[in-house]
């Protein structure tokens, strides 16, 4: 090893990926141990980091060229030693001053004084936080103030952020791109508009509203005015996730559907307040969409009923089948309680994307509308590979034995269908057409019997789902 040229022993090293294997090589000589010093870019630790502050010091010495580092606590209990706190964080912007990539998750000692410290750390341009309970608003406000390359910030559950002076100061700062906020109570689809103008680089927003808990803030009519005077560009934005959100006409993320030119994915789960007007916009705008996946809240959820102009509807499909031609994958999914007779998509309305669009995975979930008809009828889909059906309980054997007939699909999944049986699989029984087949909870089809019609096969029953 000695004799080797270094660019070599360095192409070596790179080309090993798990940190076991790094860990163990480092060990054979002393030339690998101080090249792997040198070259080790990534750290991750956490339980097993005892006495905490101490052991990072000496990992941060040894690896002086960290630029990502993740500190998680999954499952950490008081027996397995103190966890890191702020003096860890001190030690972090102290010893690693190429750090630019920094995941805290479950670290219940860490304190704004923290993020304070690593507000010296200049090259930083990925925070993400993930159960941080004592962290506020203020650390956050400090960081963003010292870390101005700030690209990626993350925040789930951070229970006690309360503040969003930080948003508007990122807002300024015009770098942001990729902004991620989950169940924090504090925040709401309003602050977003604090962002202003830094819409214009975001690529990714992801914003969930934790379902068990909303904090109800009061929006005046001035902060109304605001979202309706201003334009909001989102000519960047590639990826839009928006979970138990309320989307109001005329303010708030409503603003946003129809203003994304360049939108490849987007996720709108149990949003409230979605119209097909929302969607029409959202479809004529964004001809690059590759991804949509639509879950629906049930109508019972909603007032009015079947009156609802709330409701989406097959206005909403075919507006994407007309203008969406580069679409790939769609999914759409109902909430738990939705009946077959107030299913808000028919089954024209799903074929009409599949027939314009080349769709390659399609998953449908309580989609009541979708039939053996809908089965006949992907027969002709040349593009779809995948095909997953979850409590589509009007699909029958007839219907499943179709498969056998779809021109491209290689990956079957099936979950909680009451109306398959065993005789279903009966086409694909040797065939080997399937790549794989995966059934979970299907209560009247076993393991035996669906041995041999794919490949590869996972099969699960759990039936408590039934009770």
């Amino acid at each position: 090893m000695d004799e080797l040229p270094e660019n070599l022993v360095w192409e070596i090293l790179g080309r090993i990926r798990k940190t076991g294997d790094r860990n163990s090589v480092s060990l054979a000589c002393k030339r690998l141990y101080e090249l792997d010093n040198e070259q080790r870019i990534s750290l991750r630790v956490g339980c097993g980091l005892d006495p905490a502050n101490e052991a990072l010091a000496s990992l941060c010495n040894r690896f002086p060229n960290l630029t990502r580092v993740e500190v998680t606590y999954s499952g950490w209990m008081s027996k397995l030693g103190k966890q890191m706190d702020d003096q860890g964080l001190s030690i972090l912007s102290g010893y690693c001053p190429l750090l630019s990539d920094l995941t805290l998750s479950y670290c219940t000692f860490i304190t704004d004084m923290g993020l304070r410290y690593l507000s010296s750390c200049s090259k930083l341009s990925a925070l993400k936080l993930n159960f941080t309970p004592r962290i506020t608003g203020c650390g956050i406000l400090s960081l963003v103030v010292g870390c101005r390359s700030l690209t990626i910030l993350h925040l789930i559950r951070c229970l006690n952020v309360n503040s969003v002076e930080w948003l508007e100061y990122l807002g300024k700062l015009e770098t942001l791109e990729d902004l991620s906020i989950k169940n924090c109570r504090a925040i709401g689809e309003g602050d977003l508009i604090k962002l202003g103008p830094s819409w214009r680089k975001l690529k990714r927003l992801q914003f969930e509203v934790d379902a068990n808990y909303r904090y109800m803030k009061v929006y005046d009519r001035l902060a109304v005015d605001r979202w309706q005077r201003q334009w909001i560009p989102c000519e960047n934005m590639q990826e839009l996730s928006l979970v138990n959100c309320i989307i109001s006409p005329g303010r708030g993320l409503a603003c946003v559907l129809g203003k994304c030119r360049n939108l490849e994915k987007i996720h709108l789960d149990m949003c409230v307040g979605v119209r097909d007007s929302d969607i029409v916009s959202l479809a004529q705008k964004s001809s690059n969409l590759r991804s949509i996946s639509l879950r629906v809240p049930s109508d019972f959820s909603l007032p009015l009923l079947m009156n609802n102009p709330l409701r989406l509807t097959d206005e909403s499909l075919k507006a994407i089948a007309q203008n969406c031609l580069m679409l790939e994958t769609l999914r759409i999914s109902f909430s738990d309680g939705e009946f077959p007779s107030f299913s808000s998509f028919t089954l024209n309305g799903i074929l009409s994307v599949i027939q314009n669009c080349p769709v390659r995975e399609l998953a449908l979930d309580h989609v009541y509308s979708f039939t053996d008809v809908g089965m006949e009828a992907l027969c002709m889909a040349q593009h779809l590979e995948t095909l997953e059906l979850m409590r589509c309980q009007e699909i029958s054997d007839e219907g499943l034995q179709l498969v056998s007939q779809f021109p491209r699909l290689h990956v079957l999944r099936l979950s909680k269908c009451l109306g398959i049986t065993n005789g279903g699989f009966r086409t694909l029984i040797g065939s080997y057409k399937l790549d794989l087949l995966a059934v979970e909870d299907c209560p009247q089809i076993s393991e035996r019997a669906i041995f041999g019609a794919a490949r590869s096969i996972s099969f699960r029953q759990d039936l408590s789902w039934m009770n």
